[in-house]
C-alpha cells in the first residue's frame, strides 16, 4: 500500500466517524453511557425526544461499534464500546466548553462527558 492510498483511508476512515457524531442527539447519548451503561428508559429520562427515534440512533450507534448492548429480561442496556469515540468527544466537548463558558470550562465538559468510561 502506497502512502497515500494509507492516508486517504485514514482521511475516510475519519470522515465515517465525523459523519457518525454529526447529530446532536448521538453527542448526548454516548456522554449519558461515558459513566455506566443505561437501558432506553433510563436514557429517555436524560434525553428529551422520543423512543423511536432513540431507538433508531442507539440502533445507528450499535452497528457502527461505538456501542455495546446486552439483554436483561425485556430490558437492553447499552454501553459505550468505543475508548476512541469517548476519547475525541470528551476532546471537543472540553474545546467548546472553554471557549463558550470562560468560568468553569472542566466543569462544563466533566458534566457533558465523565472520564470514566465502562
Amino acid at each position: 500500500m502506497e502512502p497515500s492510498d494509507s492516508a486517504d483511508a485514514v482521511f475516510e476512515s475519519v470522515a465515517e466517524l465525523f459523519a457518525l457524531l454529526s447529530t446532536p442527539i448521538r453527542l448526548k447519548i454516548i456522554g449519558a453511557l461515558c459513566d455506566q451503561e443505561k437501558n432506553v428508559s433510563q436514557l429517555l429520562a436524560q434525553i428529551d425526544t422520543t423512543q423511536p427515534n432513540m431507538s433508531q440512533h442507539l440502533s445507528t450507534l450499535y452497528r457502527a461499534g461505538v456501542l455495546g448492548k446486552r439483554r436483561e429480561g425485556t430490558q437492553i442496556y447499552y454501553r459505550l464500546q468505543s475508548e476512541r469515540v469517548a476519547t475525541l468527544c470528551r476532546a471537543v466537548c472540553t474545546q467548546v466548553a472553554i471557549e463558550l463558558d470562560s468560568q468553569t470550562p472542566v466543569a462544563a465538559a466533566d458534566r457533558l462527558l465523565p472520564l470514566g468510561v465502562r
